[in-house]
């Protein structure tokens, strides 16, 4: 962890000058590996001949789609600084109707954020890197993945009949059996097991999930626990093995990382759960402070926001597994030739964005 740098971003991004002419908006779509079609909203902020570029990462399709038919409407033109653009743009109606899913604000509001602050720096003429004073390093990342229903090793094998070297972050769900455990342990290459404990999900049949942890716990002795059920049946069997216990989905603030059900060994942070540039530096500097370790997480970035996570991570904790992989490693079938881990963070000349 390059120490203190995520915990000082606020201070030193907040008072940058900034001037908004106008903003755009781009609708990008994708098929995922998950089966479903990926949609997010590119935001572009334009002033003083450069372009700030942003990622609204919602996930529901026809939100995207009342966004578009709005069209650019909030009033954002004006000379701010990032500080006080952000308490403006926050202020927004930024949803034509109430989104489905509350956090979903949160993701909106960050691609605003991240777009002023790539505007506000391109407009110094300088990158993020130089602004906190930090040199990006190489950067670890893992594929996100889920095995299906029902679960299959096949599209592990498959990517790594590609890519022999790729590493893995995989959801377990309640139906992996014994087999399927052993065959996916003995690719070697699982760094974190995510149990999607904390989405709210119903648990249809409790005795089913104890056996698969039992199973997970045995053939994956050094990998992350991400996101353990918070049951009692499952926190006994989790506890003996606490010092791998990660958390991902409750954490959205600093506040969130103090209130956690076990102590984490490590967290993982994506910005555009926070919401904000503000809210982001908190949760790095209180991790900082109480030695925690994090890394990095996205959600389903299609354009300038995968980059923008990138880069962060690189900057922040770049030897962790970030769950950051090139957005083209979430496809059905990743095409030959992506880049590998350690991945270049690529920062461009000026802004927060990496180069294409």
């Amino acid at each position: 962890m390059n120490a203190g740098t995520g915990g000082r971003l606020w201070e030193r991004v907040a008072p940058l000058p900034l001037t908004v002419e106008g903003y755009d908006l781009t609708r990008l779509e994708a098929e995922f590996s998950m089966g479903f079609t990926r949609v997010t909203t590119e935001i572009a902020l334009r002033g003083g001949g450069h372009e700030g570029r942003g990622e609204d990462v919602s996930y529901d399709a026809t939100e995207h789609d009342a966004l578009h038919a709005a069209g650019p409407v909030l009033p954002l033109a004006g000379r701010w600084t990032v500080e006080s653009f952000c308490a403006h743009v926050a202020a927004q109606p930024q949803w034509p109707a109430p989104p489905v899913w509350e956090p979903s604000r949160l993701y909106r509001n960050w691609g605003y954020e991240s777009a002023a602050l790539d505007l506000a720096l391109r407009q110094a003429g300088a990158p993020l890197h130089e602004v906190l004073g930090v040199t990006p390093r190489a950067l670890r990342f893992v594929n996100s993945l889920g095995v299906g229903e029902p679960p299959s090793a096949e599209p592990v094998t498959r990517r790594r009949a590609l890519y022999p070297d790729l590493r893995f972050k995989l959801d377990a769900t309640a139906s992996w059996d014994r087999a399927l455990v052993a065959e996916l342990a003995a690719t070697g290459a699982v760094d974190v097991v995510d149990f999607k404990g904390h989405y709210g999900q119903e648990v249809p049949d409790v005795a089913a999930l104890a056996r698969m942890y039992g199973l997970v716990l045995e053939a994956f002795p050094d990998a992350l626990l991400e996101d353990p059920h918070d049951l009692p049946e499952i926190t006994a069997l989790v506890a003996p093995h606490g010092g791998r216990v990660s958390y991902d989905a409750p954490v959205h603030t600093a506040a969130d990382v103090e209130a956690l059900p076990l102590p984490p060994r490590l967290v993982n942070v994506k910005p555009s759960r926070t919401g904000g540039l503000r809210a982001l530096s908190e949760v790095y500097g209180h991790c900082e402070a109480r030695g925690i370790g994090m890394y990095g997480g996205g959600q389903g970035e299609l354009g300038v926001g995968r980059g923008q996570i990138q880069l962060l991570a690189a900057l922040v904790h770049p030897d962790t597994p970030n769950d950051v992989a090139p957005s083209p490693f979430n496809l059905p079938t990743p095409p030959p030739g992506l880049p590998t881990s350690p991945l270049d963070p690529a920062p461009d000349a000026t802004g927060f964005r990496r180069r294409p």
